[in-house]
């Protein structure tokens, strides 16, 4: 989450798409080298013919910014092998402050999960029994490596052995005698300098002797050694130290927790904290697929860390791209109305003027900054200027878009009059779309005094395409209006040429028989001269609303 991202709205359209693209270009020349344009949505026909045009790449497309795993665990972690010692894990763990670690097989697919606890358990497995306590699963190679010393002479080193440890303090009887209660080919005896101990322990033919203190066996002992098979590893440390060390040369395997919690990476945060929330475990594992990526603790999901977003085009939490309100917003640009929902828990940078285009707004930013834009970018801004002004011919055009358009044909590699007739002759939605799709490619909800509704808006040259299809684009403003639990969807079908539009509705609220335009047909209207979903279109509605307010049950 390193990024800045700049956002347009959900289903956007061209300056959404445009002015994301140009503010981005904007912040990474001046302030944050780190700006991304993003989009929630995939562009329209338009758009992208505006973007090819132009030659700069369409934003990445992100759905949601909620925090996911990925973003709060620890990469690379730290891990255990199966057949590894206590040892090499508890110095891992220590070295990392650890209270887990992950265990990984030999094809580095996950098999469990050791905490420190467990490791503590199994140095002092059997407890105070004498027999249980003495018993270390493990190979000569790792007792030898974990005592830092050397074979005089090693048989099958490599051989996993449950050993029965033996220690050589006390008379040579005594020992003996203690020597004789378990098999000779489990006994792995540490002795100092005690030719008395090592004797009879050599004669017995047990399974290793560890000589302590940095001695060697005699060259007559070591005859006998070689004879009987017994494994000689010289330490070099006392007795006690020596001990302690074999104990911790145990495997880890009889301890692994394999009964345990993964996560996805791509799982949200506050999908995990509901995942993981009654579980006891102490680290879970963040996979993609069997491979470990990561971990994290509960801990991590506290405070996750805020996605830092610029919003343009749009001022409202219900337009903005999934997760938003949850995000770090540091910015907002846009030429529409302000809503009720905008929130920040710090000051924020807000631009908003009442001008034809967000693109407008970029564009004056370059002005002011003395920045060149390149051929794309201006090509860029001049669509998005083109598209929500209708070629400066909707009401909602000021001279500063004049001017701004202007200022932007001296960068463009096109004359932008005839951009224009091609941009709006390209990618007509009533022809190439689905009435799902129709309603959605450039569609804004929102909320007037409690009322939820949206308004969709498409472009078109005449209305035909629309006469074929009004039976279809109802029942997908319905289904729209059903599924986002709105009280009304409509859908402003606007002629370039004649700069007029059709509104069809889902349905009609309390009030609308105020509307004061042709009804052409049930819930469908001819709205003359309208053209602009923000300044026409919305306070219209608006008003209709407040004259009829909802009445509580």
């Amino acid at each position: 989450m390193s990024s800045l991202l700049v956002f347009g709205h959900r289903n956007p359209d061209t300056d959404a798409i445009c002015s994301a693209i140009a503010y981005a270009d904007f912040l990474r020349a001046t302030t944050r080298p780190d700006a991304v344009a993003a989009c929630c949505g995939t562009p329209n026909q338009r758009t992208e013919f505006a973007l090819r045009k132009a030659g700069v790449q369409t934003p990445r497309i992100i759905m949601d910014i909620r925090p996911e795993i990925e973003d709060v665990c620890t990469r690379n972690p730290a891990f255990a092998r199966q057949d590894e010692v206590f040892y090499d894990v508890y110095q891992r763990m220590q070295e990392g402050g650890l209270r887990a670690i992950p265990v990984l097989d030999d094809a580095d697919r996950i098999m469990g999960v050791v905490s420190l606890l467990d490791l503590l358990e199994l140095m002092f497995a059997g407890g105070v029994d004498p027999e249980q306590s003495r018993e270390v699963s493990s190979t000569l190679s790792k007792v030898t490596s974990v005592v830092d010393g050397t074979f005089q002479h090693a048989v099958n080193p490599e051989q996993t052995d449950d050993f029965v440890l033996t220690v050589g303090a006390m008379s040579a009887g005594g020992f003996t005698e203690r020597m004789n209660r378990f098999p000779a080919e489990r006994l792995l005896v540490v002795s100092g300098d005690r030719p008395t101990i090592q004797l009879p322990a050599l004669e017995m033919g047990v399974r290793a002797l560890v000589v302590t203190g940095g001695y060697q066996l005699s060259s007559g002992l070591m005859h006998l050694a070689e004879a009987r098979n017994v494994t000689v590893i010289n330490s070099p440390y006392d007795t006690a130290t020596t001990t302690m060390r074999i104990k911790a040369a145990q495997h880890i395997v009889s301890i692994i927790d394999t009964n345990f919690m993964t996560v996805p990476a791509k799982m949200p945060v506050a999908a995990a904290r509901q995942h993981i929330g009654r579980s006891n475990q102490t680290v879970f594992p963040v996979v993609e697929g069997n491979r470990l990526v990561g971990v994290f603790s509960k801990s991590d999901l506290v405070h996750p860390p805020k996605q830092e977003i610029v919003l343009v085009d749009h001022n409202e939490l219900s337009q903005a791209v999934q997760g938003a309100e949850d995000a770090d917003i540091i910015e907002v640009l846009d030429h529409h109305r302000l809503g009720g929902s905008l929130k920040s828990s710090r000051p924020i940078r807000l631009s908003m003027e009442p001008v034809g285009s967000t693109c407008t707004l970029v564009a004056r930013m370059y002005q002011q900054a003395m920045l060149d834009p390149t051929p794309g970018i201006a090509l860029c801004m001049a669509s998005g200027m083109i598209s929500d002004t209708l070629m400066l011919r909707s009401p909602t055009t000021t001279e500063t878009d004049r001017d701004c358009l202007e200022w932007l044909q001296q960068y463009c590699e096109v004359d932008l009059h005839e951009f224009a007739g091609e941009f709006f002759q390209v990618g007509s939605a009533l022809r190439s779309c689905t009435p799902e799709q129709v309603v959605r490619e450039d569609c804004k909800e929102f909320d007037d005094s409690g009322r939820r509704f949206s308004i969709s808006q498409i472009e078109e040259i005449g209305f035909d395409l629309f006469w074929q299809r009004k039976d279809e684009m109802a029942l997908a403003l319905e289904s729209l209006a059903s599924a986002n639990q709105l009280e009304f969807s409509a859908l402003l079908v606007t002629d370039i040429s004649s700069n007029g539009s059709l509104l069809l509705m889902s349905r009609e609220p309390e009030g609308w028989e105020d509307i004061n335009y042709p009804q052409l047909e049930e819930k469908l209207y001819q709205l003359d001269s309208v053209v602009s979903r923000k300044k026409q279109l919305l306070p219209l509605i608006s008003s209709l609303l407040e004259a009829s307010p909802v009445v509580p049950n």
